[in-house]
């Protein structure tokens, strides 16, 4: 029986599905990636994160493919670290956006992405690598809605982070494309349709290449659209529920190296050892 030809494209996210934990990239999952450009595929990171996170992770994959950032909103070039595209919320669209919000849900407090950096209200706690970051503006939220932003994120003291995303659509659905990527009771808003497929989408159309030619991998909400995309999507074990029910296949957790086993079976054993 002949074997398929390996897909043409692949896209995976990064943190919960090809980082690990602690937000590595394993030396095992680095030489998969290299495989895959080896074998003449492409290769596109598709993350929530901002380019301003992007840095470690480009350097530990030696500068190696493309970054869907923002959930869509910014076309990251690894090689040169630098945004070749953008689609931003508008300013007028943000201001309402959070004056619904602040109305219905006014524990609710805001931060949102630039294209060049990033500012949040006082109330809105930062964490992970933010906490340490001094380009951050602690602004009001006048400010804060006073120009056009990649991403603007609602964070909630406790609320359940599926219903609040729930909550958040049915407010604002119709102005912004809402989703959660974490495990904290944050939304993430990016302009009115754009989401991580219809970036991907874009992309492969350029390089005349077919959902069908995409592999794609996620483990979180955000990740659906693009895995619903794809023409043949991959949960990590530790994936959300709904990525788990909604994928043609399951592999291993991403500290297991779960994304690494697949890409080795579609392109062969890396060139050089990984250990």
């Amino acid at each position: 029986m002949q074997s398929l030809p390996a897909p043409r494209l692949v896209a995976t996210d990064l943190d919960g599905t090809a980082l690990r934990a602690d937000g590595t990239v394993s030396p095992r999952t680095a030489a998969a990636f290299a495989r895959v450009e080896e074998a003449g595929a492409m290769l596109v990171f598709v993350t929530g994160r901002p380019p301003r996170w992007m840095s470690g992770v480009a350097g530990a994959l030696r500068h190696r493919g493309l970054a869907i950032c923002a959930n869509g909103a910014l076309i990251y070039d690894l090689h040169t670290e630098r945004i070749v595209e953008s689609h931003l919320i508008a300013a007028d669209v943000l201001e309402q956006v959070v004056a619904q919000l602040r109305a219905n849900v006014p524990e609710l407090a805001f931060s949102v992405e630039y294209e060049g950096g990033f500012a949040h209200e006082s109330e809105f706690p930062l964490g992970g690598w933010d906490s340490k970051a001094v380009a951050g503006l602690r602004v009001g939220i006048r400010t804060l809605t006073s120009q056009p932003c990649a991403k603007l994120l609602a964070l909630h003291p406790h609320m359940d982070p599926d219903a609040l995303h729930e909550t958040v659509h049915g407010l604002v659905g119709h102005l912004v494309t809402a989703t959660h990527s974490s495990g904290r009771s944050l939304v993430e808003m990016s302009a009115h349709g754009v989401t991580k497929a219809t970036a991907l989408a874009v992309l492969a159309e350029r390089h005349e290449i077919k959902p069908s030619e995409v592999v794609a991998f996620g483990d979180m909400p955000n990740d659906l659209p693009m895995l619903s995309w794809a023409g043949t999507s991959y949960a990590v074990a530790n994936a959300h529920p709904a990525v788990l029910a909604a994928v043609d296949h399951v592999t291993a957790a991403n500290d297991d190296h779960g994304v690494a086993r697949v890409l080795e079976e579609l392109y062969g054993p890396p060139s050089r050892d990984y250990r």
